[in-house]
């Protein structure tokens, strides 16, 4: 089928384009400015426009556009921009598909872990309440924003994604470096959770969701087994050969970023459960850390012939 694609240039898109392609179907790109190709469709959701002709008919909508968290210190403008990125993008988006005279069976649309907060060591699933902090707000807002789409029959998945472990993208590609130097530890106490999902899986449940037609609604995005800080940076120590006893320091993270940004991404954590996904009948890829952290591990060590 013909499925249209926001942020496919970045990240997650970057690894869901070639695989949409693999799977059979045709991937139109909605990008920003003039389209230049001939499966790309013009949006701009800063101005409210979109190319609303060139939607209709397709098959299902995969949406992942969004400024990113993690990358700069939060100002008051940069948390504006967080949040106007992901809703104004999928109010406009949601509400379009909605209008359409032949609209698409599915929209899958981004969301995070985030939503749950700091919870601490508490088991997370989807039925799980909101957060209250920052990030939370924002992906409620988020989640919100595509209830016109469902409102008009199309079957919503509202993917909260965890940390993506991938080659190319995320967190992992920072990490390696210093503890490639002997210079990686836990980050704090080492013992809030990490909630991660590789990027094979990533994509892998992003098709799962377009496909079967019992997901809807919130779906997490992370592997089955959460683990504490600590033990994910002894599984990467061990892997990279490379001793992990030296805790991070977090003072110049802090900063460089700010401490909110570094106490809501390395210092806080979630114990996220993947409920419905495996309902559904979803199989893993890399089930494990350690599963996960070989393949980025190799594929890194193949790209840079090391």
């Amino acid at each position: 089928m013909d499925v249209a694609v926001t942020g496919s240039h970045g990240f997650i898109g970057s690894a869901l384009v070639p695989a949409l392609g693999r799977a059979g179907h045709r991937v139109v790109r909605l990008v920003r400015g003039r389209p230049e190709n001939a499966d790309e469709l013009g949006w701009d959701p800063e101005a409210g426009t979109i190319d609303a002709g060139g939607l209709e008919g397709i098959g299902a909508v995969v949406h992942l556009a969004g400024a990113g968290i993690g990358d700069k210190r939060w100002t008051d403008e940069r948390r504006r921009l967080i949040l106007e990125s992901r809703t104004k993008g999928t109010t406009l988006l949601a509400r379009t598909l909605a209008e359409l005279t032949r609209p698409p069976s599915v929209l899958v649309s981004a969301s995070a872990i985030g939503y749950y907060g700091d919870r601490g060591d508490e088991p997370l699933d989807e039925q799980s309440t909101p957060g209250n902090d920052f990030v939370a707000g924002v992906c409620v807002q988020w989640e919100a924003a595509a209830a016109p789409a469902a409102g008009a029959g199309i079957r919503v998945a509202r993917t909260r994604s965890g940390i993506i472990l991938g080659r190319d993208g995320g967190v992992l590609p920072r990490m390696l470096l210093p503890f490639r130097l002997g210079l990686g530890g836990r980050m704090g106490s080492g013992r809030q959770y990490m909630s991660w999902i590789s990027i094979d899986d990533e994509v892998g449940a992003i098709l799962h969701a377009l496909t079967q037609e019992r997901v809807a609604g919130p779906m997490n995005l992370t592997a089955p087994r959460p683990v504490r800080n600590a033990e994910f940076t002894k599984t990467l120590g061990r892997l990279l050969h490379r001793p992990t006893a030296i805790p991070t320091p977090l003072l110049p993270l802090r900063a460089r970023y700010g401490s909110e940004l570094v106490q809501h991404l390395l210092v806080e954590g979630q114990r996220v459960l993947p409920k419905q996904l495996e309902h559904t009948g979803y199989v893993f890829a890399h089930p494990t850390l350690e599963e996960a952290l070989r393949a980025v591990v190799d594929r890194h060590r193949r790209r840079i012939g090391s």
